[in-house]
């Protein structure tokens, strides 16, 4: 068959099936679940795929999961992936009462997105005239919130990253895979979809300020109040913010995730959690000292202790060139040349950055909602561009690439260069977190 029967054999399969891509979406909206406690999502997202014909395994990085569907050859292997995860957003008309998880962020689009180009593949049987595999990918804890109860994880040994596609780098699930892409939801305004762009990355901190205890009325200066020494930190960081260059964007937002015990007693332990932003590994290593620095000044302003916890962040976002340039094509061809612009840069982050220095991957930007995400304002208003059409523009990517003996996908990964080897990644990580090493330096293929 030529790519274009293949192409339009796909298409047929995901608009015949569209009623259940969309009825996937609504569902998984209705079950939020934060970061490695997504057990209802991947089930959800388990008894999709196997409907397609696939065999999902299960219980990667605790709640993540990963179906092949392979073609004439293995390789090379396209990941497609979906993120599992909501936000804490309690204010949410869809937000989970009792934790406060909502789709917020629009991943449960992501994941039947995902779903429709196992059916636009798989069920169609486009795979069989494939040379190549796909594999796909549900992987959890995105959003990287819950800091404490993930660092506890961590300390327990069940994790050794806060990320899920990390923790999935880290455990040797994305060897197999060559090229990866996955859409993210958005609420674009002049446009219906956009390629390309960058994001900051950042490196995460766990924050604890220690006093002394006192009667907070009858003996004050016999304490010592590590609240006042958090506030004198935060304060320090405001007054950094002027020292920060506008082309870095750096962004540092911390929260106090413990202020005292009691309003009588001087406050002792007192935790604050946040991230230090910036769109080069450069920057935002220089901004993470300025910020420790100003957070040890707020420690000895008023006599207290701190202690610093660095976590392992993520990587600025690089989409690769080429591989945007055929996803482009194809929306293109599905929204036409007027609706689709080139991506800038983002002053959020995501894990994706990290896959993204090790294997040529993507991360397009779809239409279809409204509001502000990570607010109770967010929802789909335009299902078909927010599910279907990230579908079908994702299969038809994954037909190009492996069409006639993969060879645009051959040539994505001949002229692609990666930032570091697995090796050199996890090395990086590590001597970063023990102040050792600048990460820009680069890993190279080790």
């Amino acid at each position: 068959m030529t790519v274009q029967q293949l192409k339009q054999r796909s298409l047929e399969a995901i608009d015949a099936h569209r009623r259940e891509i969309v009825g996937l979406a609504r569902e998984l909206a209705r079950c939020p679940e934060l970061g490695f406690k997504e057990h209802s999502t991947s089930a959800m997202v388990e008894r999709a795929l196997r409907g397609c014909g696939l065999e999902p395994r299960t219980g990667l990085a605790i709640t993540g999961l990963k179906a092949v569907a392979v073609g004439r050859h293995p390789v090379p292997r396209v990941a497609v992936l979906g993120e599992l995860d909501a936000v804490v957003c309690p204010g949410h008309p869809q937000a989970n009462g009792e934790t406060g998880a909502a789709h917020a962020c629009g991943h449960h689009g992501q994941l039947a997105a995902m779903v429709g180009v196992a059916i636009g593949l798989v069920k169609s049987q486009v795979i069989d005239e494939l040379d190549g595999s796909v594999a796909f990918m549900a992987v959890p804890a995105e959003e990287y919130v819950e800091i404490e109860y993930r660092y506890a994880l961590r300390q327990q040994g069940i994790i050794s990253f806060l990320g899920g596609k990390q923790e999935l780098i880290a455990r040797g699930e994305f060897d197999d895979v060559d090229l990866a892409m996955m859409v993210h939801l958005s609420s674009l305004r002049d446009k219906r979809a956009t390629v390309g762009g960058t994001s900051n990355g950042f490196i995460g901190k766990l924050v604890r300020y220690r006093g002394k205890e006192a009667h907070a009325g009858a003996a004050p200066h016999a304490g010592v109040n590590a609240l006042n020494a958090a506030l004198l930190g935060i304060m320090g960081i405001h007054c950094l913010r002027e020292t920060f260059r506008d082309e870095d964007t750096v962004r540092v937002h911390p929260v106090i995730t413990r202020g005292g015990d009691l309003v009588n007693i001087i406050p002792a332990d007192v935790r604050l959690e946040t991230y230090v932003r910036a769109k080069t590994v450069e920057a935002m290593l220089d901004a993470n000292r300025k910020v420790n620095r100003a957070l040890e000044a707020g420690a000895y302003a008023v006599g207290a202790e701190v202690t610093i916890t660095e976590l392992p962040g993520y990587l600025p976002r690089l989409n690769e060139p080429r591989l945007t340039a055929i996803f482009r094509t194809n929306l293109v061809e599905l929204l036409g040349e007027d609706a689709v612009g080139e991506g800038g840069h983002a002053a959020g982050s995501s894990d994706m950055g990290d896959l993204m220095h090790l294997i040529p991957a993507i991360h397009p930007m779809i239409g279809g909602c409204e509001g502000t995400g990570h607010s109770d304002s967010f929802r789909v208003v335009d299902e078909e561009l927010a599910y279907v059409v990230p579908a079908k523009a994702m299969a038809l990517t994954c037909i190009d690439l492996l069409y006639d003996g993969a060879v645009k996908a051959r040539r994505v990964l001949r002229e692609y260069n990666p930032r570091y080897s697995k090796e050199g990644y996890l090395k990086m990580w590590e001597e970063v977190l023990r102040g050792r090493r600048d990460p820009s330096a680069g890993g190279g293929r080790e």
